[in-house]
């Protein structure tokens, strides 16, 4: 949806300055130089804050806030699906059963079967990771509950630092706005004994920048941080899910309760539904 979204900032925006009389032109002829001035002096200040990992960390998920969607129903309901046929192995043929499974998932039957649970890196090495250590280790759960909060916490330090940086650019870029409207009333004083056209000419220039700045700032880069910031909650929402499967089979539960205990850590919007859960745990243990 982040692209609908920006089709409707522009069309109501510059609709809407268009139906009040405006003319385009004067933007389109500013935007260009106005855009270098505040667009660079912020690509600069980024740059200077921020080191290589989170610049490129920043425009990954700049692009993924755009263009994805967090985890949804159907995600959560193959999540739960995978959860529940891995700890019916684990429970069946014991820790030699499983371990094939979580040392190489990309060579698994089990996890190839799951082809979107595969594609979340984070979510891969969360679940196998800890696995490996519940079976080599005597941890107790809460043990597990503490390990796999301070992973979540990890796994999204650096994406939080991503999205800071790029919300501390949308805040810069009303300033920076500013900085190019001053430079052109500084350029406009160079020519006040050319007459109110040429004056009034170089003075809506100069306001050009001021807009861009603050129009960028709150309605293009300011929203885009704040979905950045959305995402990075779904992706830990996803990961407390197995969280609370894993610490569930720590104190011993039968996989169908540990997946339970996963499916009530979905938020109610993109919960799978009681009834839904067991028809697909039903067609895996038939297919078993």
């Amino acid at each position: 949806m982040g692209f609908v979204g920006v089709i409707v900032v522009f069309a109501m925006v510059f609709g809407g300055f268009l139906a009040s009389g405006g003319h385009l032109h004067v933007i389109l002829h500013a935007a260009p130089l106005e855009m270098v001035i505040i667009a660079g002096a912020a690509l600069g200040g980024y740059i200077i804050a921020n080191p290589v990992k989170i610049i490129k960390m920043g425009i990954k998920l700049s692009i993924k806030a755009m263009t994805a969607k967090g985890p949804q129903k159907p995600d959560y309901l193959e999540l739960l699906q995978l959860l529940f046929q891995l700890f019916q192995v684990f429970r069946k043929e014991g820790p030699q059963g499983i371990e094939k499974h979580i040392e190489n998932p990309e060579q698994s039957e089990i996890f190839k079967a799951y082809p979107n649970f595969m594609h979340n890196h984070h979510a891969v090495h969360f679940l196998c990771d800890t696995m490996k250590i519940t079976l080599s280790a005597e941890l107790s759960p809460y043990d597990v509950d503490d390990l796999l909060d301070g992973d979540i916490k990890a796994i999204h330090s650096e994406e939080h630092m991503a999205q800071h940086a790029v919300q501390m650019v949308a805040d810069g870029f009303p300033g920076l706005g500013i900085v190019a409207a001053v430079l052109g009333i500084v350029k406009t004083m160079a020519h006040l004994t050319e007459g109110t056209e040429v004056i009034g000419g170089l003075v809506a220039h100069a306001l050009v920048g001021t807009m861009l700045g603050v129009f960028c700032a709150y309605g293009l880069i300011g929203p885009t941080a704040t979905k950045m910031a959305a995402d990075i909650e779904a992706e830990g929402r996803y990961l407390g899910c197995i969280k609370a499967a894993m610490v569930a089979l720590q104190r011993g539960a039968p996989p169908l309760v540990c997946v339970e205990y996963a499916r009530r850590a979905i938020m109610p919007d993109e919960r799978p539904t009681f009834e839904e859960m067991d028809k697909a745990t039903k067609d895996i243990k038939k297919a078993a």
